[in-house]
């Protein structure tokens, strides 16, 4: 039975956070090459942008599989696996002699980071109840705060010495150490393996059964949104830092830090905020700080202001609010999901990812040489983001159906088919 408290062991606490800080060191570490990559490979801004949105692609549809060869196998073999395929996918990243080849490595990334982040939700999700998982899982991305505030800094510095091939070897480094990690330390915590997971039935049965949780969508939709906008920023961030306003390679990770210190902050604050409010008004609140700074973000496009600080200010504030909402979200979102905690996030994931990918590629398209692009795609995810938490989550702070998986916890055993449907 899950745990009521949120002790955790300090190796496995590390552990996670560094599975979830492979997502973001992947894309954060070599934003400030984007612009030398155009020049390298000869490359519009949507084509080398692709680079940064196959990878949230790849990341979104491979969580379809992971997820449920994490019920089936366990939480380990798929997580080792999972580390295995980064690394390979990094180096062919760092040898990469053309575009289309360093596209097919960003997608072996996605496919390998995909699984070692399905996997720490998992875990939490096997190990604690929902008010505890979100006060682990905001630690664990407290932590990981660290990576979007060093990582473009590093890769900034790294790129104006070396160029951008040396940021996809450290990127390798990184996956060995997750590999060496999780083969020393990483248990096994899925006590109820599902032999019917990945079987088509049961597995369309699965992801309905999770589809059909409102629960579910009133966690998803919020976090979509606002990473969404997050993700925005993420990919157009080089060009409208480096080549609107000037930004050097070198001060351009200083300048993103600035702003990604905010979602640090999000994530130690909402610990203390949970307690009081509980999860789903803890999510409106973030949802309402991201919507004021997506409509200012707006309000000084339309007014003709295109400064730096119209742009650095309100996306602080975002992150921040994102930094809030995000531990919530994955928690609530998977909560009524015991037996199907694989299925829930990579569903979760699927949703928020292929809406990120699209709005960031949608960004780089409409890249006109101006802020306007990246102002009313964060303004329309934000209000995306605070229209879905206000509408869809209950009033009582409690964050999903009691009825949902019904006795999910409580029981024991593998799911097995029953009348049409797979039971706990």
């Amino acid at each position: 039975m899950p745990r009521t408290d949120a002790g955790i062991s300090a190796s496995l606490l590390f552990l996670l956070t560094g599975f979830l800080a492979l997502q973001p060191l992947s894309t954060d570490l070599y934003l400030a090459s984007l612009p030398a990559l155009r020049v390298h490979f000869d490359a519009p801004v949507s084509a080398v942008q692709l680079t940064l949105s196959a990878f949230l692609a790849g990341f979104a549809v491979s969580q379809l599989l992971a997820g449920p060869l994490s019920d089936r196998f366990g939480r380990r073999p798929v997580a080792v696996g999972g580390a295995a395929l980064y690394l390979a996918g990094s180096l062919l990243g760092a040898f990469a002699p053309s575009l289309a080849v360093l596209l097919v490595a960003r997608i072996a990334q996605a496919l390998g980071v995909c699984c070692t982040v399905v996997c720490a939700r998992a875990i939490v999700r096997d190990l604690y109840q929902a008010g505890p998982g979100a006060r682990v899982m905001s630690r664990a991305l407290s932590w990981m705060g660290v990576v979007p505030i060093a990582g473009p800094v590093l890769g900034g510095l790294v790129q104006s010495a070396f160029g951008w091939r040396t940021n996809f070897a450290i990127l390798a480094i990184a996956g060995v150490a997750m590999l060496a990690a999780a083969l020393r330390v990483l248990p096994e915590t899925n006590r109820h393996r599902n032999p019917y997971a990945i079987e088509p039935g049961p597995l369309l049965r699965n992801y309905t059964l999770v589809a059909s949780s409102r629960s579910f969508w009133a966690n998803a939709l919020p976090i979509t949104g606002s990473y969404g906008a997050l993700f925005c920023f993420i990919s157009a961030a080089p060009f409208v830092l480096i080549e609107i306003f000037g930004v050097s390679e070198r001060a351009f990770g200083f300048t993103y830090a600035l702003v990604t210190l905010g979602y640090l902050l999000g994530t130690i604050a909402v610990r203390r905020v949970l307690v009081r409010l509980g999860l789903a008004r803890s999510i409106r609140l973030g949802a309402g700080v991201a919507l004021a700074a997506g409509a200012s973000m707006a309000l000084f496009v339309a007014l003709g202001v295109q400064s730096l600080v119209a742009v650095l200010v309100p996306m602080w504030f975002l992150t921040a609010a994102h930094g809030f909402i995000q531990p919530c979200c994955q928690i609530g979102a998977i909560d009524p999901f015991p037996r199907h905690a694989g299925a829930a996030t990579a569903l979760m994931g699927f949703a928020m990812l292929t809406i990120a990918s699209f709005a960031g590629w949608l960004v780089g398209v409409l890249h006109d040489g101006s802020t306007r692009p990246l102002a009313w795609a964060v303004a329309a995810s934000t209000a995306f983001c605070a229209l879905s938490a206000w509408t869809l989550l209950p009033g009582n702070g409690k964050a999903h159906e009691a009825l949902a998986e019904p006795n999910g916890a409580a029981s024991s055993g593998p799911a097995r088919p029953l009348n049409g449907t797979t039971q706990p």
